[in-house]
């Protein structure tokens, strides 16, 4: 078991007896607020996007726009912002898929094919016991979208991040999923524990197909896998990473493009029942992480998504460097990263709530130097 799940009973004692990260933090230089959407009475809840950079050079969010309520099953559209001079300024919000589904469209991941299109991935949720994963594609920079195609054809209750879906040296496309089987059954209720997966596509998107083998071990009853992410090792191995509620994010590999994989495991990145975003710095081919450090680097209140932290692995993974903070006010929550390299600056878009607005309800978009995160 790594050192930091052995220490988690005294890193608790110490955030309970230690003065958390300063709040004021994220104003430090280098890292920089582009965007802040708060919540209103029209629209409750902003949150769940991603970026990407245009061919002309502007900058594209995509978020979930609430106007139903606040939770996860609320009516929300998919919208998005436009920025022409770096994050400086935005235009309003442009609706890109109505809601489609009986609840709501939700969770977006933007993809820059390598023939240069762009995909729009997103959740079309009908009930409980119904969600899936669809793609649109735009070859004229989001102008217009293509009709949409189901990607998660496996039934069930698929969860899929906001910017998870990535393409491999290969070409090939891979969505991972946590699939929630209903409880006995039944359609009004699922379990927590989700069978972690993937689904692949060798053709840009146009068709889709599920992995050989659903993630699982003997572990699964006891521990909770949810929302995983996958990054492609430099070995051309490709690296899962699971939210979980065992104190890390458990990790597997698979060798085959990701038609199977091993017994998830605990892996060196501590943190709460909360997801990890990971991604590959182009300037130096190194993986940076940005999630809930609660590895012992930075007091923290247990159980809670703060402080949002950032480190690096030179070593594919295997260790990563002492994190640093990115917000560390200790009464908000921040989830749900969408991390994109523009030029010489690393943006970011989160959810950044807290005990005042809702933890999810506010979105906020920063951009990180090239000097920061590399210091």
């Amino acid at each position: 078991m790594p050192r930091q799940l052995a220490c988690i009973g005294m890193i608790v004692m110490l955030a309970n007896s230690s003065t958390l990260a300063d709040p004021a933090q994220p104003a430090a230089k280098g890292i920089e607020t582009l965007l802040t959407i708060e919540p209103t009475p029209e629209y409750p809840r902003n949150s769940e996007g991603d970026i990407v950079e245009l061919k002309d050079g502007r900058l594209c969010l995509v978020y979930t726009r609430f106007s139903g309520g606040t939770s996860d099953h609320a009516t929300a559209d998919l919208v998005a912002r436009f920025s022409a001079d770096g994050g400086k300024t935005w235009t309003a919000d442009r609706v890109l898929v109505k809601n489609e589904g009986r609840m709501n469209v939700m969770s977006v991941s933007i993809l820059r094919l390598k023939s240069g299109d762009l995909l729009l991935f997103y959740l079309r949720k009908n009930d409980m016991h119904d969600l899936q994963l669809y793609v649109r594609r735009s070859s004229d920079e989001f102008e217009t979208l293509s009709e949409p195609v189901q990607v998660t054809v496996r039934d069930g209750y698929n969860v899929v991040n906001n910017d998870r879906v990535i393409q491999l040296s290969s070409g090939r496309l891979v969505a991972p999923a946590a699939l929630h089987p209903p409880i006995e059954g039944t359609k009004k209720a699922h379990s927590p524990h989700a069978d972690p997966c993937v689904y692949l596509s060798d053709d840009e998107g146009r068709t889709w197909r599920a992995d050989q083998s659903v993630v699982g071990g003997a572990e699964r009853p006891k521990v909770i896998y949810q929302e995983p992410g996958v990054v492609e090792l430099k070995d051309g191995r490709l690296f899962m990473y699971i939210r979980t509620d065992a104190g890390s994010q458990y990790q597997c590999f698979s060798e085959d493009g990701g038609e199977h994989w091993t017994t998830p495991r605990p892996g060196p990145l501590a943190s709460p029942l909360s997801p990890a975003t990971i991604g590959r710095i182009p300037w130096t081919g190194d993986l940076v992480c940005v999630w809930n450090a609660h590895s012992g680097w930075h007091a923290f209140p247990e159980k809670k998504r703060t402080p949002l932290c950032l480190a690096i692995s030179k070593d594919e993974g295997r260790t990563w460097s002492p994190s640093r903070v990115i917000e560390g006010d200790p009464r908000g929550w921040y989830c749900y990263t969408s991390m994109t390299f523009v030029g010489d600056r690393l943006i970011l878009s989160y959810c950044a709530g807290d005990e005042k607005v809702g933890g999810l309800n506010r979105l906020k978009v920063v951009a990180i130097s090239r000097e920061w995160l590399l210091k």
